[in-house]
Parts: C-alpha cells; structure tokens; sequence
C-alpha cells in the first residue's frame, strides 16, 4: 500500500511544511496496492480493499472498496463480512461475536462505541 504525506504533491516544491498526520487503528487491514490520501484515520478493524483509494475517514469495521474508496458493508474483528438484521444486531459466523449498528456506526456488543488508538 502507499501512504501519502502531502495532500498537493509537486516533486520539485517542497511542502514538509503540509505534512498531514494520518492514523490507522489496530486492527485495520489495507489491501495490496491501496493508497491512503494523507490527513485520514483509519478506524478500528477496517478492511480497505486491494486498489482502493482511501480520501475520507474510515469508521470502525467498515468494508471500503474502489476509487475513490467507498463503503460497501462491515468487517468483524476475525476479518468476516457481517450482515445485520432489522434490529441493528450481527453475528461474525467465524467466532460468534455480536455487533451492534448504532447511528450507523459499527461497534461490538457490550462494548462503546469509541475508538481506541
């Protein structure tokens, strides 16, 4: 994968001055060849698919794919695609694990909603 450090590059201007930060929380997976535009956090147990192109903050356990990258499902920790049910309630079918969708973000069950570094 690339990360990018200056959201405007020139190769002959130098712009360390316009370093942005970026972050990736534990967990997170980045597909081969994907590239991070600087100045983004990437949440919690994300999956960033191969190729994609990441502009915009990514939340916790949130599936990216494309160009730009956008949201296409949730991820569980164990790195499974989870559905969720009318209720706001999913199951990873590796390990059991519930999810919960609240304000349309994902987060483990029993656990809040916060992102940890």
């Amino acid at each position: 994968m690339v990360f990018a450090n200056v959201y405007n590059p020139r190769a002959f201007v130098s712009r360390k001055h316009e370093y942005r930060r970026t972050l990736v929380r534990r967990g997170a997976t980045i597909g081969t060849n994907a590239t991070i535009v600087c100045g983004v956090t990437i949440g919690r147990y994300a999956f960033i698919g191969s190729g994609a192109v990441v502009r915009e903050d990514v939340p916790d356990f949130a599936l990216m794919v494309g160009v730009p990258a956008g949201q296409i499902g949730w991820m569980s920790k164990h790195g499974d695609r989870i559905e969720f049910d009318d209720t706001g309630r999913a199951t990873c079918p590796a390990t059991g694990e519930a999810y919960v969708l609240e304000d349309g973000l994902c987060h483990e069950a029993g656990r809040a909603s916060v992102s940890e570094a």
